[in-house]
């Protein structure tokens, strides 16, 4: 029907639209107080409008007008009030922009969620009713609206949200802009006190560019300066807002600063912090993620997507003017526009890491030692893998102490003439690793080796592969062959005399006699060509998986069994000298059962693989009591 004296229209809301908004009021949105932030980016968005009409010289009603955003609320009555000062509306303009949502193909859209084709959050962007939000907390609401154009009269829009609308002319003028008055639910209490809005608008629409006043006091009082040229920016800014953002005491170990033009518009402004800010290690995989703003509006709190996880140490805001975006603005749609701008800032952190590694090493040493952990669960991330090897550190067996760090490019160049594998051992420290036995053929020829001192290393490395065209190899898995044929380093070493034909029969006999004295514990006893100062060691066997792997395995209970191995006996260490004459004695000999049993257990306690140390630890009382015997009557005490 239509009032001519008023000019007032009401409009029937279609069948399928009553259904829409049924679905956008209470199954869409998870937090109601998102309609807020849906309202006040409507207002700047509408003192956007005004501002480009004021550059292009236009006339229009009230140039005097602050452009600024005002909420406030009436308890008694329970209305919510939020005022801008911006373009307004006309009749047209309010069937089209508000009234958008009965002709949006909310048709279509009921039907793809019938069908449960797609889900909701993913769809919904496509319809372009965020207003609407506005019905979770409201019974009704009432825009008055002044457009700018002089002749155009002030205009009345009215709804419940449930079968019509309502479109009047204003019997006068009003200042040029839009009031949203919000008639709040019995049970919506909470919007109408002060604290409540302060607390929305701080954190969904700090960075508005317009002053948001909530009862006369501006709000917004951070700036967004992630979308000023870098070199209006000073780094106390920075500071003061990393803070804001971070709860952190600290200033940021780094400052990423990036504004990209093409070809895909976005602002960002990353940091590092110079601590890991997860004091649990990897049980709070949840907390983290990079703001998304679109022209200044907070969109959605820690996106995790804009990040791989092994970046997830990074804190900032990325803010795009290009992005779709769903109505509730909390999931977006799975598009190209924003998979760019995950990619180009996954780009840009891993390009100013390289920058910081190549010109500021220790600063780089700060980042490792923080954020190192983290870090390395970027071997998934095929994409960026060159980048990625580049930026890993490991100790080595060339570094002064476990606090010094080498790249895999360092490693590189001091690798030896024809040596065509890249060296890695795991331990639980440097001190455990230098006692390794398989190392000592490393030592002798100098070559170096990685030290790993985490689980998670090894997963890094045999999923990479190799670093250029050089392959990862555990120490226990490497081919000697290839090891021995490399020239040994000048050491001094005491001069070894070499065993006679009939004792090198009588070693070969020792080492049999090892391997029927343990049995099935190992696969076979054979001479070592890898030991220098340690009496045996145990070895995997060809094509098997890596000590390291192995342990993995039992600790996950994928198996509990000790993996039978190969023991390898240095004929030159004297312990193994001094059997080969007990041997030839007596082969008999118990003191033979009880060094073989105590060197497989000794090999399995530094492979970590001993589960009950009682029999060794008896053996080992055994055979101080004995020694102490035999030292007592050779010094004749």
């Amino acid at each position: 029907m239509t009032d001519v004296k008023t000019k007032k229209s009401k409009y029937q809301f279609k069948a399928e639209t009553k259904k829409l908004l049924d679905i956008l009021v209470h199954s869409l949105y998870t937090h109601k107080e998102i309609f807020l932030r849906e309202l006040i980016s409507n207002a700047s968005d509408a003192m956007d409008k005004i501002r480009f009409e004021s550059n292009k010289g236009t006339d229009f009603r009230d140039k005097d007008l602050p452009l600024e955003i005002n909420v406030h609320a009436d308890k008694d009555k329970k209305i919510l009030y939020i005022e801008d000062a911006g373009i307004g509306m006309t009749r047209d303009e309010l069937v089209k922009n508000i009234g958008t949502i009965a002709k949006s193909g909310s048709e279509e859209f009921l039907k793809l969620v019938a069908e449960h084709k797609e889900d909701a959050n993913n769809i919904i962007g496509r319809f372009g009713i965020g207003f609407y939000s506005v019905f979770m907390v409201a019974n009704k609401v009432v825009i008055k609206t002044q457009s700018f154009l002089k002749d155009e009269p002030a205009m009345k829009w009215e709804s419940d949200g449930l079968g019509s609308y309502i479109i009047e002319t204003l019997g006068e003028d009003k200042k040029r802009g839009t009031t949203i008055e919000i008639h709040l639910k019995d049970d919506m209490d909470e919007y109408t006190e002060k604290y409540r809005l302060e607390s929305i608008v701080k954190k969904h629409s700090s960075f508005i560019s317009y002053p948001v006043k909530v009862e006369n006091e501006v709000v917004n009082t951070m700036q967004a300066i992630w979308r000023e040229p870098k070199s209006a920016v000073k780094k106390e800014q920075y500071v003061e807002f990393y803070k804001f953002l971070t709860y952190d005491t600290d200033e940021p170990l780094e400052i990423i600063h990036t504004s990209v033009d093409a070809p895909i518009q976005f602002n960002a402004l990353l940091f590092i912090p110079k601590r890991n800010m997860d004091v649990f290690g990897f049980n709070n995989r949840e907390d983290y993620g990079l703001d998304l703003y679109v022209r200044r509006v907070l969109i959605q709190h820690k996106n995790k997507d804009l990040l791989p996880e092994y970046l997830s140490f990074v804190k900032g805001v990325v803010d795009s003017e290009d992005l779709p975006l769903n109505i509730s603005r909390e999931t977006l749609q799975e598009n190209i526009i924003f998979t760019k701008i995950a990619n180009s800032v996954t780009s840009q952190v891993l390009s100013h890491l390289t920058k910081m590694a190549e010109k500021k090493p220790d600063k780089y040493k700060d980042f490792w030692t923080a954020h190192g952990k983290y870090f390395k669960l970027g071997y998934t991330d095929y994409a960026n893998q060159e980048k990625f090897m580049k930026l890993l550190r490991f100790n080595s067996s060339e570094c002064k102490d476990e606090n010094e760090l080498v790249s895999l490019e360092d490693y590189v160049k001091r690798m030896k003439d024809k040596q065509k594998e890249i060296y890695y051992v795991l331990g639980n420290s440097r001190a455990a690793v230098n006692l390794d036995p398989h190392l000592e053929i490393f030592k002798r020829k100098g070559i170096e080796v990685l030290y790993l001192y985490e689980p998670l290393d090894e997963f890094v490395l045999t999923s990479l592969l190799k670093y250029k065209d050089y392959e990862f190899k555990s120490v226990d898995q490497a081919d000697l062959k290839k090891v021995d044929k490399l020239k040994d380093i000048e050491e001094k070493k005491d001069e070894i005399e070499k065993l006679s034909k009939d004792d090198e029969l009588q070693f070969s006999s020792l080492m049999s006699r090892i391997k029927e004295i343990l049995g099935d514990k190992i696969t076979e006893v054979k001479e070592s060509t890898r030991l220098l100062n340690s009496p045996a060691v145990l070895v995997n066997p060809e094509n098997s998986i890596s000590s390291s792997m192995q342990k993995i395995m039992n600790i996950t209970g994928q198996t509990q069994s000790i993996p039978k191995k190969i023991m390898e006996i240095n004929k030159d260490h004297k312990l193994i000298r001094n059997l080969i004459k007990i041997y030839k004695n007596n082969p008999k000999d118990e003191y033979i059962s009880t060094v073989a049993e105590q060197l497989y257990e000794s090999a399995l306690l530094l492979e970590g693989f001993l589960t009950d140390p009682h029999e060794m630890v008896n053996r080992i009382n055994s055979l101080l009591e004995n020694s102490s015997d035999w030292y007592t009557a050779v010094k004749k005490l």
